[in-house]
């Protein structure tokens, strides 16, 4: 319950500071200013933002360049989860509870939805990196480095693997592979970017680059156990997927306890790399084991 109420909390911030940053539905061209509200404004976790606002607490700093970063994670990862839906891509009908953007707004806004809150959220982060408690070379660097965390060596790299792995035989490494690149890379890039702008030391983001890469493998694994034995009513959307078009996953090739004892290790794992850092890191422990258990 802590850890749900802290998540809350930096939710409300986030939503907030989202709800400032998009414009207004009715700003000319209203359809895509609606659709991209639609998209963003629908509820969630915002676990990445958070866990940007979650490592730079755990280094000791947390500004409104901070709260301005986070956001644009967001936005990418929104941008993320409206194409990933798509029909020429998973054909999801239901995100957060809700019809998907392309079921509401058709396709063809949709994709220009995605396009948009990539390119807003970049803006963002370029505002973060700009604020006057964040070194110039800082802000260019986390700018970097979310570039490349989603492009073709980070998540467009994963979902190209994803696609073209499905109905593939049993593959460990490639299974990894896919879930590193796919949703580790923005978890790496979220806890990089909240730790870069705070002025992390190159020990404490090496850790906490540790830390990001196990929980993001750790949050994909859950994932997938979610979409075998998960309810639609707790995460949101359908759930079967996995398994109905042939996609390589922990639980849908090893079965549910063996992906969830892999789970387990890498959060194990990530706890371990964050052992010093005191209480700074509470948030980011119990994200931690808040993905181990969660049911959405």
């Amino acid at each position: 319950m802590e850890f749900k109420a802290a998540l809350t909390e930096k939710a409300r911030l986030i939503n907030q500071a989202l709800d400032r940053y998009l414009p207004p539905e009715l700003a000319p061209p209203g359809v895509i200013h609606q659709a991209m509200r639609y998209s963003v404004l629908s509820g969630g976790k915002r676990l990445r933002p958070a866990l940007v606002l979650g490592a730079a607490e755990a280094v000791g700093a947390v500004g409104e360049e901070i709260i301005t970063a986070a956001c644009g994670i967001e936005l990418i990862h929104c941008y993320s989860l409206v194409h990933d839906d798509l029909p020429a891509m998973d054909n999801d009908d239901l995100r957060r509870g809700r019809p998907t953007s392309h079921k509401v707004f058709g396709e063809a806004i949709a994709i220009l939805v995605g396009d948009a809150l990539l390119t807003f959220g970049f803006e963002l982060l370029a505002r973060a990196g700009m604020g006057g408690g964040v070194l110039p070379e800082a802000g260019l660097r986390v700018v970097a480095e979310v570039a490349a965390a989603i492009g073709t060596h980070g998540m467009v790299g994963g979902q190209t693997l994803d696609v073209t792995a499905e109905g593939a035989a049993v593959d460990l490494k490639l299974i990894e592979e896919i879930h590193r690149l796919k949703t580790g890379a923005l978890f790496e890039a979220s806890v990089r970017a909240g730790a870069i702008l705070a002025g992390a030391t190159d020990q404490q983001l090496f850790q906490l680059n540790r830390y990001a890469r196990e929980i993001g493998l750790a949050f994909q694994i859950t994932d997938d156990i979610l979409d075998v034995i998960g309810e639609t009513a707790k995460t949101g959307k359908s759930v079967g997927g996995d398994a109905h078009k042939k996609k390589l996953s922990y639980a849908g090739v090893f079965g549910v306890p063996a992906a969830l004892k892999r789970a387990e290790e890498a959060v194990n794992s990530a706890l371990e790399a964050i052992d010093d850092f005191g209480e700074n890191a509470a948030f980011l422990r119990q994200a931690a084991l808040f993905i181990l258990t969660r049911e959405y």
